[in-house]
């Protein structure tokens, strides 16, 4: 259980990081452009990905090239929704993203719909209405505009993102495979515009910047190594970690918010958590059919 606690730490921390980036003068779209240079080459050192399957006719090249194209862009609102919405807020909306990849799985992919994963969907749902509804705590400090969308971009991009994947592995593209070739060409892309921003005159390559995203690049890639890890440390029991795994993100990423940066919870907000929890438990345990 010791990897899924690192997991589950490694998530909450990239939050952290996101959220005290502007505190430390940090270019975010900067430090997510390191970031994938230091997840590409974590990847390839320790996963070791055979790349040979890349060039097989079927890969699905059109979703690697928009899942490299989701990604950056995904991280750059997670970055924002952080900071206007919240740590704990946030983090929830990214685990109950698994509700729209239900959804997903239910009407593409073919999956059957038992009733106590349909039970868990309808609790996720209303959950995701408490968590998004924001208690005005006074002091200029609420509901925005930009906190609402960046939350259920979210929520949407999550879902999305797992979507591809889920398609990527349906043709056949390992999954180490697949996220070489999206890291390597999503800094590729990312570099491009870095480069394009410095000869605007926008912004200017600083160490800070690239010390925080070498940091946090090894921090994503620290989340996804011990969630695989965990898997296979518990090939039995994939329902048993995938719980763990969001359950631990939703309760550690609340205390660190409240606790750590003083986010205001309402009763409904509390009580949505609560059912996000529930949700999650009940889907990831419900028997397969």
């Amino acid at each position: 259980m010791h990897l899924i606690a690192l997991s589950a730490l490694c998530s909450v921390l990239v939050s952290v990081l996101l959220k005290v980036s502007r505190r430390f003068d940090v270019d975010v779209a900067q430090a997510v452009t390191w970031n994938y240079l230091a997840a590409s080459l974590l990847c390839a050192l320790l996963m070791r990905p055979d790349l040979s399957s890349l060039w097989l006719a079927d890969t699905p090249w059109p979703s690697l090239l928009l899942l490299a194209a989701v990604l950056p862009c995904l991280f750059l609102v997670l970055a924002l929704s952080v900071r206007t919405a919240g740590i704990v807020r946030t983090d929830i909306a990214q685990r109950l993203s698994l509700l729209l990849s239900l959804i997903a799985a239910f009407t593409w992919f073919g999956e059957p719909a038992p009733a106590m994963k349909l039970a868990g969907l309808a609790l996720g749902l209303v959950a995701v209405v408490g968590i998004l509804a924001r208690p005005g705590v006074g002091g200029g400090e609420r509901a925005s505009g930009a906190g609402w969308w960046s939350l259920l971009t979210v929520w949407v991009g999550f879902a999305a993102v797992d979507v591809m994947l889920k398609h990527i592995a349906a043709a056949g593209t390992p999954f180490a495979a697949s996220l070489q070739v999206t890291f390597a060409l999503a800094f590729v892309g990312m570099l491009a515009w870095q480069v394009s921003r410095v000869a605007c005159g926008a912004t200017a390559l600083r160490m800070r910047n690239l010390s925080a995203g070498l940091l946090l690049g090894l921090i994503n890639f620290g989340n996804i190594i011990f969630y695989v890890q965990a898997h296979r440390a518990l090939p039995g029991q994939p329902a048993v970690v995938f719980a763990s795994m969001n359950i631990g993100v939703v309760v550690l990423g609340t205390l660190v918010g409240v606790a750590g940066f003083g986010e205001r919870l309402a009763w409904f907000n509390k009580l949505a958590i609560v059912l996000a929890v529930a949700a999650i438990a009940i889907i990831a345990l419900a028997p397969r059919a």
